[in-house]
């Protein structure tokens, strides 16, 4: 399970976000630079131990009003080949030492991880607490299943757009839609909806929403 360990990161996770967030397509522009919080989210575990996967969300308190975004990321140890364009930035760990931080569409071990989280093949974690399941966390899939096999999640494809990041899995494969602005659901089923990933955040005023953080898509109607 997800060891946290309780030391320094420098940068920072949000020191990090600040200048790679208003350079994302889905970033609702603000006049100035992003005023960032940490204020949900939760980590899934990597069968083999190497790779750390975090979906924090962080609100945004540069626009008139706050804005909640999602951001699935992956800390490594060494570069992930090819993945370039996906690198959010490199940090030092007080334990673990330099970490490479992605955004985590891109990285073939937090798609097969979500993709097994869908299948109920993995338990979400508490994002702070070690060894810590996280129940508020739920993954629905309707009808005859995710229709990708263990393990097939392979490098994923990835398109990054206004509306969010789309995730196709396999040849033919369903597709995942990763939410990056985040809204409360209204609980409301869109045409081709398979399935989703949904979780909760902290509001300003107090108490909490949910949303879904990833939704499942028919590979035809996920374009």
């Amino acid at each position: 399970m997800s060891i946290i360990h309780k030391t320094t990161l420098s940068p920072t996770k949000l020191e990090l976000l600040t200048p790679w967030l208003p350079r994302q397509p889905w970033y609702a522009a603000a006049r100035r630079p992003p005023e960032l919080s940490r204020v949900g989210g939760f980590r899934l575990d990597d069968p083999e131990g190497e790779v750390g996967i975090e979906f924090m969300v962080v609100q945004d308190d540069a626009g008139d009003r706050p804005a909640w975004y999602h951001v699935p990321m992956t800390y490594r140890a060494a570069p992930l080949d090819g993945a370039e364009q996906a690198l959010i930035g490199t940090a030092e760990h007080g334990v673990l030492g330099r970490r490479w931080i992605y955004d985590g569409p891109h990285d073939p071990v937090l798609v097969a991880q979500l993709v097994a989280l869908l299948q109920g093949r993995a338990e979400p974690q508490a994002q702070s607490q070690s060894h810590t399941p996280d129940p508020s966390v739920t993954a629905e899939v309707t009808g005859a299943g995710l229709g990708v096999p263990a393990g097939a999640a392979g490098a994923p494809a990835v398109a990054n757009g206004p509306d969010g990041t789309r995730v196709v899995l396999g040849d033919g494969g369903p597709a995942l839609q990763v939410t990056r602005v985040l809204r409360p659901d209204s609980g409301a089923e869109s045409t081709g909806v398979r399935g989703h990933v949904s979780a909760g955040w902290r509001l300003p005023e107090g108490g909490e929403a949910r949303g879904r953080y990833v939704v499942l898509y028919d590979r035809d109607t996920a374009s």
